[in-house]
């Protein structure tokens, strides 16, 4: 718990302030030297808890100073269209396999994660807030609560499994028969989202579209999928 409360005026710029100037520092040096590590996703998180523990500053302290950052996941989710428009010829004519991607991507995913929770003992909340963790995180925290889990959590899984698939995507590419670009694309935007594409625009311009392309996709397939999911899980 937080020694010192603030405030909500006060928490609100100083946790805001705190946030926004990690990023931006955080996206300076990646720019720099870019590596998966140095990914302003992988690192301002990992900064953030250790301010907050430091400072004593609980989970609800600093989400109410910094609440008003995740409503802007709403025009971001929209800004999505930009590169759907751009794409839209590619969308055309690779239509049926994209969607065959797409839809054994998801449901391997989740699949893959209710089957690992099942085992695992993980029940409840939990195990539901792990379903959409292979999708941006605009597109993932909807998801969650639409299915009952937690979107906060989702957040954190969707991080997790951005920066490890981004860490060893690579590794697994080389070892796999993927030759084409947009199979290779595919793989970092499904399997990896976010982190996943900006990995693959450093491997090769064409791939991180690719990449970028299908991660817009899976969202929206997602989100529009979530009301049925919700039934079947009830």
């Amino acid at each position: 718990m937080n020694r010192f409360p603030l405030p909500v005026v006060e928490s609100v710029l100083l946790w805001s302030a705190v946030t926004i100037a990690l990023y931006a520092g955080a996206r300076f040096f990646s720019q720099r030297w870019p590596r998966w590590w140095t990914a302003p996703i992988t690192v301002v998180p990992l900064i953030l808890i250790a301010v907050t523990l430091a400072s004593h500053t609980s989970y609800a302290s600093y989400i109410r100073g910094t609440h008003w950052l995740i409503t802007l996941l709403g025009p971001a989710t929209v800004a999505f269209a930009v590169p759907i428009y751009r794409q839209r010829e590619m969308i055309r004519r690779h239509r049926i396999v994209l969607s065959a991607g797409i839809l054994v991507g998801s449901g391997t995913s989740m699949v893959s994660a209710w089957l690992l929770s099942s085992m695992l003992g993980i029940r409840g909340t939990l195990r539901l807030s792990l379903l959409p963790r292979s999708i941006s995180t605009p597109f993932a925290m909807p998801v969650s609560g639409a299915i009952g889990g937690s979107p906060d959590l989702t957040a954190v899984f969707v991080i997790l499994t951005g920066v490890f698939g981004a860490a060893f995507g690579a590794a697994i590419l080389y070892r796999l028969p993927l030759r084409s670009t947009m199979a290779r694309g595919a793989f970092f935007g499904m399997g990896a989202h976010g982190v996943g594409s900006n990995k693959s625009y450093e491997i090769n311009r064409d791939e991180g579209a690719i990449a970028g392309l299908v991660m817009v996709l899976a969202g929206i397939a997602n989100v529009l999928a979530a009301p049925l999911l919700a039934r079947l899980l009830r």
